[in-house]
């Protein structure tokens, strides 16, 4: 349902690509431009499915184990940081975008594809969805203003587009494309 914006997402990213909370690998196909990819994921199962697709990476490719908010790379290592359905299931989202700022070099993008949080009578819905959600769906929150923790973690966005690809019915939406950069 989603290679086609993440085709358009990650298809020219250049240079070291960080893919965190990487789940099975779905970006690994998109990220042909790349130089290399390190694919962060903390969930051991996970990681087993990523490991089964790095031979049809189109670039190398590693996998780690670290969690979005404590990543084991260098300062400034990374041309691109992609967190594509992660930051809803993250413990700490802001640690998590202070940790993908830290990684990214000077003029990298951060990359984010995400549900978030609606409007009107959604929000409201998704505010009282949440604690029985994110039990059904582990640590997933419904009610997580995104775009507004991109911001607070000292990023700029430039591109942003919200887009609803699910039924009237499901909660988790709209979803958020946006590609962002550290504020200077």
């Amino acid at each position: 349902m989603l290679g086609a914006r993440r085709a358009r997402l990650l298809a020219d990213l250049a240079g070291q690509v960080l893919d965190g909370g990487a789940g099975t690998g779905a970006n690994l196909p998109y990220l042909h431009s790349a130089s290399g990819v390190v694919a962060a994921e903390p969930d051991p199962a996970m990681r087993r499915q990523i490991a089964a697709n790095l031979a049809g990476a189109p670039v190398p490719a590693e996998i780690t184990g670290d969690v979005a908010e404590a990543l084991h790379q260098p300062d400034a290592s990374f041309g691109a940081v992609v967190l594509t359905q992660v930051l809803c299931t993250v413990g700490d989202p802001d640690r998590a975008l202070a940790e993908a700022r830290r990684v990214l070099r000077p003029g990298g993008r951060l990359i984010v594809l995400e549900h978030v949080r609606g409007s009107g009578s959604l929000a409201r819905c998704q505010d009282r969805l949440t604690p029985l959600w994110s039990r059904l769906i582990p640590g997933c929150h419904l009610d997580r203003d995104t775009a507004a923790a991109v911001e607070g973690a000292g990023f700029t966005i430039h591109r942003a587009e919200l887009f609803d690809p699910f039924p009237r019915g499901v909660p988790a939406r709209p979803m958020l494309q946006a590609i962002a950069v550290p504020a200077t």
